[in-house]
C-alpha cells in the first residue's frame, strides 16, 4: 500500500478519537478509565512499534496503530497498565514485554519478562524501578535527546514537575526512591531531554512531555 494510502486512511478516522503528537514518532491516547486514567503511548520505531501500556482499545485504536505499520511490542510498565491486553494482542499480533514480578497477571498470555534491563530495539530500552509495584518499570528511547516513558513510577506534580507519587497502593516507598537516585545516576542532562508520564498528564496544562527531565529529576529530594 503506497504511503498516500496510508495517509488518506489516517485521515478517516475520527479526529477526537486520534491519538496526539507528542514528539515527532511519538503519540499519546486518551487516558484510559480501564487503567484508572493511565496514558498509553505509540512509538515509531523502524524496527517495530512499541505500545507503552494498554489503550482503552477501539476499532479507532486498532486502525490507528495498523495503519502505521502495527505493534511489535506492547510494553507494559506496571500491573495497571494492563487493561485490554489481550484483545490488543489478538488483534495486532504483538509481543507482550513485562518486568517478571508482574508477569502472573497475565496467566493466559504468552509474555516475555524481564529482570533488569531488556533492549526492545537498538533505541529503546526497559528498566526495572521497582517501588511503585515490584515490578513497575520505565521505558527509555533514545530519541530527542532522551526520552523516558516512566509509567507510575514519576508523575507529573500541579506545577508540572516529575516527582515519585506515594499512594495507599506503593508498594515500597523506600525502594521506588532509591530507583529514582539510580535513574540519575544512569542519566545526564544530555541523555534524558522528555518524560512521557504514564498518567496525570492533565497535570500538563497542554504539554505534551515534560521538558528537562534530567534537571527537574536531579532536584528533587530523595530522603525518605
Amino acid at each position: 500500500m503506497s504511503s498516500s494510502n496510508n495517509f488518506f486512511e489516517r485521515e478517516q478516522i475520527p479526529t477526537a478519537k486520534l491519538p496526539r503528537l507528542v514528539l515527532d514518532g511519538i503519540f499519546a491516547f486518551p487516558p484510559n478509565r480501564d487503567t484508572l486514567g493511565g496514558t498509553a503511548y505509540f512509538i515509531v520505531e523502524r524496527s517495530g512499534n512499541i505500545l507503552v501500556d494498554c489503550p482503552a482499545w477501539s476499532e479507532s485504536d486498532r486502525q490507528f496503530c495498523q495503519n502505521w505499520g502495527g505493534v511489535r511490542w506492547l510494553f507494559i510498565t506496571h500491573r495497571g497498565g494492563i487493561g485490554k491486553a489481550e484483545e490488543i494482542v489478538r488483534d495486532l499480533g504483538c509481543q507482550i514485554l513485562i518486568q517478571e514480578q508482574e508477569a502472573y497477571f497475565l496467566p493466559e498470555l504468552t509474555v516475555t519478562t524481564f529482570q533488569q534491563d531488556f533492549a526492545l530495539s537498538a533505541s529503546s530500552t526497559a528498566i526495572w524501578t521497582p517501588g511503585h509495584s515490584p515490578g513497575s518499570s520505565c521505558l527509555y528511547c533514545t530519541s530527542h535527546g532522551g526520552v523516558l516513558f516512566s509509567g507510575r513510577h514519576l508523575l507529573p506534580d500541579q506545577h508540572g514537575d516529575p516527582i515519585p507519587l506515594r499512594t495507599s497502593k506503593t508498594f515500597h516507598w523506600p525502594r521506588q526512591l532509591k530507583s529514582v537516585r539510580a535513574l540519575c545516576d544512569c542519566f545526564t542532562p544530555a541523555t534524558c531531554n522528555y518524560l512521557c508520564p504514564g498518567a496525570n498528564t492533565g497535570l500538563l496544562r497542554g504539554r505534551r512531555a515534560i521538558d528537562r527531565a534530567y534537571e527537574r529529576l536531579s532536584q528533587l529530594d530523595l530522603e525518605v
